[in-house]
């Protein structure tokens, strides 16, 4: 697999997986607190659940443009998680996520790769919406979301999770912007 640089940011790099970067996923989801609000026991990833992703990502790359991609530290190259889009069965839409290693939280990289993807997504016209949503219990990522002007719509079981569903469009995004909340 090719290494392609997907999206930058002042701080951060989106790339696309390639064989060799299984071990980094692996030590992003081996960390519970990394994976607690992903599944419903809240348990680590095994090698193989990572491998078994990162082959469906890459397959999910071919065929939409998107995915979750690898998320890199643009200053020394650090691989300090993932982000991007997939597509989500349930509701047919492409639905934002990220996982960022604990030890990078509290830096803003969420909120700062987030919104370069929800700008992304919107000026390459995908779709005209796309989805997100966080365990009622994530507080940071739920912040995450409101920060970067999405939209609340309810709260729903998501892949097993008690969630809130939040949505944004075009719409959503210039009041976003006109109200100051992407600064």
């Amino acid at each position: 697999m090719v290494e392609e640089t997907v999206l930058e940011t002042q701080r951060l790099l989106l790339r696309t997986w390639r064989e060799e970067d299984l071990d980094d996923l692996v030590w992003l989801h081996s960390q519970v607190e990394a994976s607690r609000f992903l599944s419903r026991d809240g348990g680590p990833w095994t090698r193989e659940q990572a491998a078994g992703r990162m082959a469906g990502w890459v397959e999910e790359y071919r065929q939409h443009g998107l995915t979750k991609f690898r998320l890199l530290r643009r200053e020394d190259g650090r691989f300090i998680g993932r982000a991007g889009f997939s597509l989500f069965a349930a509701t047919g839409q492409f639905e934002l996520g990220y996982a960022i290693a604990p030890e990078f939280w509290g830096q803003g990289y969420a909120t700062e790769i987030a919104r370069a993807l929800a700008d992304h997504f919107l000026d390459r016209n995908v779709r005209d919406h796309f989805i997100a949503f966080a365990h009622v219990d994530n507080g940071a990522s739920l912040k995450v979301l409101e920060k970067i002007g999405m939209r609340y719509q309810h709260t729903d079981l998501m892949n097993g999770l008690l969630a809130r569903v939040y949505t944004m469009n075009n719409s959503d995004r210039i009041a976003s912007a006109a109200a100051g909340s992407r600064t």
